[in-house]
């Protein structure tokens, strides 16, 4: 598996310990818990046990239970991890994340715990795709892989929600809508097209080929430019709470 032939562009030769280093999709992973670290930066108290908290559990939950139950549908990165495997990944992280989540509320504010529902039912029903589908979409993942991260942070450090963390949400759900945007046809592109074939004729005669290139890797460089560029906002706001 090599080049555009891969399912992702960072996933790794199947097999082995690569498979579950693809399984965590890196990136993207990194990406949305920097939602969660942008959250715990903005509250009035920054409260760094609450920031590493938040992070495992969002880890748990997003970059490994929710992945996990995604290549349960399909396979879609190729990876040889057993489907038991999966199941267990998936059930155990989820059930971890949760633990943390009635622990943060029981120290914090017992509202946190609906974030706690909302959040295991997101993991769940988007990656298995229940209710024909209709909790897996554009909206819903700008909503719960971009705002949701930032305001559950932001509540378990601040036990409210002010305009900042609105705001932010707003932040976190557009940008992630936009990842989405550019990952959906590269994705479409890399594991579902059998051929790509086709010319652009430009002003001054000159012809460009249309190969599977010309649909992944431009998306594909701004995608790792968004991400790092969400990492390096999320570093620079906790390194500003702790100095």
């Amino acid at each position: 598996m090599s080049g555009t032939a891969r399912p992702a562009f960072y996933a790794l030769a199947p097999g082995g310990w690569r498979d579950y280093v693809t399984l965590l999709h890196p990136p993207y992973t990194l990406w949305h818990l920097s939602y969660v670290a942008i959250g715990a930066a903005l509250a009035p108290e920054f409260r760094p046990w609450i920031l590493g908290l938040a992070l495992l559990a969002f880890f748990l939950a997003m970059g490994v239970a929710a992945h996990a139950l995604d290549e349960l549908q399909g396979r879609p990165l190729e990876t040889r991890i057993g489907r038991r495997t999966l199941i267990v990944l998936a059930a155990a992280s989820l059930a971890g994340a949760v633990a943390i989540g009635i622990g943060a509320a029981l120290d914090t504010s017992l509202w946190l715990l609906v974030f706690v529902a909302a959040g295991t039912f997101l993991a769940v029903a988007y990656n298995l795709e229940l209710f024909g589908g209709r909790v897996h979409g554009d909206l819903w993942f700008a909503l719960g892989w971009g705002a949701f991260p930032v305001l559950a942070t932001y509540f378990a450090a601040a036990e409210t929600i002010r305009l900042e963390a609105v705001l932010a949400a707003a932040f976190a759900a557009l940008l992630s809508h936009a990842q989405r945007r550019l990952s959906t046809p590269v994705r479409m592109t890399r594991r579902r097209a059998r051929a790509v074939s086709g010319r652009i004729e430009l002003v001054d005669g000159t012809i460009l080929p249309i190969t599977r290139e010309t649909f992944t890797e431009e998306p594909e460089r701004a995608l790792r430019a968004l991400s790092a560029s969400v990492v390096a906002l999320a570093l620079a706001l906790i390194v500003l709470r702790v100095t």
